[in-house]
């Protein structure tokens, strides 16, 4: 498929995808014609079989949010913003969640609104340090959606995350990662090969035991510990009969690298 808004790279060596927001001069903010094309191109990494996936912007920003020119604002006539919500910003969260293999953030400047939520929607968040990361919506009258009010108060803590969402103000890259909302900030001419060594590194792991892990972590959230539990000894046993165990437990005894092939 042809592409307009964004653009997707594959690595045949290393397996590693890489799916680049493409509309710089608009901050790489989101149209509804660039939501179909993203959810496309996660299909093709998917059926190309990438064992990790970096999703980034071009030029100074990551991603600014909803293109608010994309928009009705007619009396009588303006967009549902939850009827907009619902089928395309909550789908493709749910999908870069429920994806079966390592997706990582590489923000490059601006990542405001939904695209500061798209980023944290990934696995892992590496960002340039002249990157910076706003919840926007209040300035507009709006809440933090894209799944904004589920990922803050997890990663930083309720008063944080309130203080973001209720104050609008600019996060740095630094703060982000001192709070523990990111996992990394490099500098800015490192950005790309930081984010291309890990997810090639990712991509050599046993990547169905990775896609298990998100699983598991993210239902801990809001699971019992009884339940956790049970869920971890539910995918150990299956876990325990797949290749990339066998192939773990015979690479250690055999003192060389392990082969992981995903499955």
């Amino acid at each position: 498929m042809s592409y307009e808004a964004i653009r997707v790279e594959l690595d045949a060596p290393s397996r590693v995808a890489t799916v680049t927001l493409n509309r710089p001069d608009k901050l790489n903010s989101f149209t509804r014609a660039m939501h179909k094309e993203l959810s496309a191109a996660l299909d093709e990494v998917e059926a190309a079989g990438a064992r990790a996936l970096v999703l980034t912007g071009a030029g100074r920003g990551f991603c600014a949010g909803q293109d608010l020119a994309d928009l009705d604002f007619t009396p009588g006539a303006m967009t549902d913003l939850g009827g907009l919500i619902d089928a395309h910003f909550n789908p493709l969260i749910r999908r870069l969640q429920a994806l079966p293999l390592p997706v990582i953030a590489a923000v490059n400047g601006t990542a405001a609104g939904a695209g500061a939520n798209l980023a944290l929607a990934c696995d892992l968040v590496i960002a340039a340090r002249s990157a910076s990361f706003i919840q926007a919506f209040v300035k507009i009258g709006l809440v933090p959606d894209s799944g904004g009010t589920w990922f803050l108060p997890r990663r930083v803590g309720m008063a944080r995350a309130l203080g973001l969402a209720i104050t609008g103000d600019k996060l740095s890259a630094e703060k982000a990662e001192s709070w523990g909302l990111i996992w990394q900030v490099v500098d800015d001419a490192d950005l790309k090969d930081a984010a291309g060594k890990l997810a090639t590194q990712l991509a050599q792991q046993p990547t169905r035991a990775i896609a298990e892990i998100k699983r598991a972590m993210r239902e801990g959230a809001t699971q019992t510990l009884d339940a956790q539990l049970d869920l971890e000894r539910d995918l150990q046993s299956e876990l325990g009969g797949s290749h990339d165990y066998k192939e773990g437990v015979r690479a250690f005894m055999e003192k060389r690298a392990a082969r992981f092939e995903g499955r």
